[in-house]
């Protein structure tokens, strides 16, 4: 029986503190090295002697090899991360600066982490509906660059953002979102975190967005709601079915720890005269690190920006008003490599490529470049938070599942034909469709047009299926387009075709889509 498949588009997307010291350790001597290996590679053609570059060389790779259990990962790629309360504020018109968008070497994935979006019930039922302001400006910004929105999950005003490069998104893979409420009992999602996890090439990641209890007095609230949030979340994956199971998580968000003990002027006269230093030892979240052994498995880059809130909103001046809110590192970005077995006594000295195993087959590290606040944007009383990072691994796998390929010549006055192929098992379905976007599209659901796979049975692997595209389908108008085949039951789509034309039709001009004549010619 067959039974009526709708668009796609009506479709619903749906511890311990030894190893935490080993982990920061080890993580250390692989940022020596990595610049000692950056250094030898620009440097050794300038040396004179050639024994002795090679020697140094040598020395060094053997370092390489032993610290990162017998291989260093042969691929980086850049993950810039941005945490921003937004105090139900609408966007700004530019976030080019916050999405540093020409910064060397590229930016390969955003995640953008977003708190108190306005959520008011009219809004919240509107952007269900519609893509709400904020998605629609980083796609806006981000899709000419080649940026496409891997998913997104949202629980009123928490949201959470993750954009790729087109090239990466058939390795992208198992994608999953959920949520926890804390706010109110647990019952109210103004506070609480959204989640995305899925497989990087292979590597398991996971992306957590908070937003925890506000105030001074509500330091150890703050604990209980994250290890709340992180023992309750869970996903349909055998292998990572809780957030700490992933081989990295990245935890942020306006986590609300704030500057304890010290006066409003100390505060002040301390982030004036750039000593921020002088503050750190009574940050909440430093001092809680202390006493929580789960939260020491998390690091953190050096706070060398200034505390994030409160200001003036359009201003870099802190709260004038008369609560005269104490400045604090309220927006923080931390990470978490999965800790490896607890060492034994004679195992203590032993160094492990970002705390996984020895004999792990593909090690990954996280390696942070920046962590800094953006002071140009004043639509809210938040600034702002940037993380950079480099994620240098082993790819588990770099074939697509699936290979997708026009046929022939493209064009609104005939059918048009394609071709699919299977090249890795995995669990398709007879609801996987190809859509046709066009190059520069925002996500998955922004094709042109769509075409069903073959509904009969399902593909062996490396068979070549054809399948037919309607000419009333085809857009008109001539156009840089890509087929991408999307895996319902992966939420992604894992295979594109190479770029191709589709040429201008007749009835475009009898349309009156395009002049008969231009500039003389017809």
């Amino acid at each position: 029986m067959n039974f009526l498949r709708h668009s796609p588009r009506m479709r619903s997307d749906s511890m311990s503190s030894s190893a935490s010291q080993s982990s920061r350790t080890s993580q250390r001597s692989k940022v020596v090295l990595r610049q000692r290996l950056t250094h030898l590679l620009t440097c050794v053609e300038d040396m004179s002697s050639d024994d002795e570059a090679g020697e140094e060389v040598s020395r060094t790779l053997d370092e390489a090899f032993h610290l990162c259990g017998g291989y260093v990962p042969t691929d980086a790629f850049r993950l810039h991360m941005v945490t921003w309360n937004v105090a139900t504020a609408e966007p700004p018109e530019d976030v080019a600066s916050l999405m540093q968008l020409d910064v060397q070497p590229p930016t390969d994935i955003y995640v953008i982490g977003l708190q108190e979006v306005n959520a008011t019930p009219v809004r919240f039922i509107s952007d269900l509906l519609v893509e709400d302001s904020w998605s629609h400006v980083f796609m806006e910004t981000l899709a000419p660059r080649g940026f496409v929105k891997v998913t997104s999950v949202r629980m009123q005003g928490l949201l959470l953002l993750v954009f790729a490069k087109q090239m990466h998104l058939p390795f992208i893979r198992n994608i999953q979102t959920t949520y926890t409420r804390t706010g109110i009992f647990g019952y109210w999602g103004n506070k609480g975190g959204v989640s995305v996890r899925f497989s990087f090439y292979g590597h398991m990641v996971c992306f957590l967005n908070c937003h925890l209890a506000a105030h001074m007095n509500y330091a150890l609230q703050r604990v209980d709601e994250i290890e709340h949030i992180l023992e309750k979340q869970d996903f349909d994956i055998t292998d990572t079915p809780h957030v700490r199971d992933h081989k990295v998580v990245f935890w942020f968000g306006d986590l609300n720890f704030r500057i304890a003990d010290h006066g409003l002027h100390f505060l002040r006269s301390s982030i004036n005269s750039e000593r921020l230093n002088l503050l750190w030892s009574k940050d909440q979240l430093t001092m809680m690190k202390k006493n929580e052994p789960f939260l020491q498995e998390f690091e953190e880059g050096p706070l060398n920006f200034k505390p994030t809130y409160k200001f003036n909103r359009n201003s870099d001046t802190y709260d004038t008003s008369g609560k005269k809110r104490k400045p604090a590192w309220t927006d923080r970005i931390l990470w978490r490599i999965k800790p490896k077995t607890l060492p034994s006594e004679d195992d203590d000295d032993k160094a492990s490529i970002s705390t996984v195993d020895e004999t792990e087959e593909y090690p990954l590290l996280v390696i942070q470049d920046k962590y800094t606040c953006d002071m140009s944007y004043g639509v809210s009383d938040h600034k702002p938070v940037i993380a950079t990072f480099s994620l240098e691994l082993k790819k588990c796998y770099d074939t697509p599942q699936v290979h997708v390929s026009p046929l022939g010549v493209w064009c609104a006055d005939h059918d048009a034909l394609l071709t699919y192929t299977v090249q890795e098992d995995f669990m398709s379905s007879t609801w996987d469709w190809i859509g046709l976007y066009k190059v520069g599209f925002k996500s998955a659901s922004d094709y042109e047009t769509f075409v069903w796979v073959r509904e009969e049975e399902l593909p062996e692997i490396n068979e070549v299926i054809q399948i037919s595209m309607d000419k009333d389908e085809i857009p008109l108008l001539a156009g840089q387009f890509v087929l991408g085949y999307y895996s319902t039951n992966m939420q992604s789509i894992i295979g594109f075709s190479a770029n191709f034309q589709i040429l201008e039709s007749k009835r475009a001009v009898m349309e009156g889509l395009v002049p008969e004549n231009i500039n003389g010619l017809k």
